[in-house]
């Protein structure tokens, strides 16, 4: 249980988009929820979602920031009047360590803080969830090992503890070379569909599971990280050091078969 003492507890969900919805989607069967978004879809209701203003988000037992990691402050301070003592409040940025400071530097000191980073989102936890990571962060107060438990023994996720900094060491890597190679595929397109190989297969599955993430996600991921420039950048000057390395071996080749062909000419003429 989240909380101890109370049977269903409250969640507060501000944002609705994609993430939010597949965050209320799993969530819904264990708790009160409620969301708030300025585009909350009309059909919400229908979908057992009651919509709520951001008061009313802030005073729920557990608040999740289902914002992009940019309009991270600005819910904060929508929502920093209203927040009760003892609340938790959880994100689930794909970075963390600035959405880690910011929150810590502007959430009220009554509350307990807790980052996390699902490692999945619409595409890839469309048939369900269980089995998949998410990573956890404990920032403040001790109820990420609560949350954990829940995540874990409920939803069946596998959690993965961690600190901001070495979660986006590792994501600079494992997510943002991902995101960065599906862009440049989908600039490529039309891609064969046809005659392709099993690993090409997979990175199209790959692909697509990231293809409709929306431009903040992949601003965050790539500009939000501390992390991922160096990465990029080694990545960018390994792929440049291989297209030297197989235009020195093209231009050997040439020079190979051009001399080929001169001995041939010497030796029939």
């Amino acid at each position: 249980m989240l909380f101890p003492n109370i049977t269903t507890p409250s969640v507060g969900l501000m944002g609705f988009g994609a993430f939010g919805r597949l965050i209320a989607r799993h969530l819904r069967p264990h708790c009160h929820l409620i969301a708030f978004d300025p585009a909350l879809p009309a059909d919400a209701a229908a979908g057992g979602i009651i919509a709520a203003d951001p008061a009313e988000i802030a005073a729920c037992d557990i608040v999740i920031l289902a914002v992009p990691v940019s309009a991270l402050s600005q819910a904060i301070a929508t929502l920093r009047p209203h927040l009760r003592a003892g609340a938790i409040v959880v994100d689930v940025g794909s970075v963390k360590i600035g959405p880690a400071m910011t929150m810590l530097a502007e959430l009220p000191e009554h509350v307990g803080i807790v980052g996390t980073h699902p490692l999945f989102g619409p595409q890839s936890g469309r048939s369900g969830i269980a089995g998949l990571k998410i990573a956890i962060c404990p920032i403040r107060g001790r109820s990420a090992w609560r949350i954990a438990a829940f995540l874990r023994r409920v939803l069946g996720l596998k959690v993965i503890m961690t600190t901001p900094e070495a979660h986006d060491r590792e994501a600079a890597m494992a997510q943002g070379l991902t995101h960065l190679i599906a862009k440049i595929l989908v600039a490529m397109e039309p891609l064969p569909r046809r005659m392709t190989t099993a690993s090409f297969d997979l990175l199209m599955r790959a692909t697509e599971m990231v293809r409709h993430d929306s431009p903040a996600v992949f601003l965050a991921i790539e500009q939000a990280n501390p992390h991922a420039r160096p990465v990029r950048d080694r990545f960018f000057a390994l792929a440049e050091e291989m297209r030297a390395h197989l235009d020195r071996d093209a231009a050997s080749s040439f020079d190979q078969r051009d001399a080929g062909a001169l001995s041939w000419k010497e030796r029939v003429g």
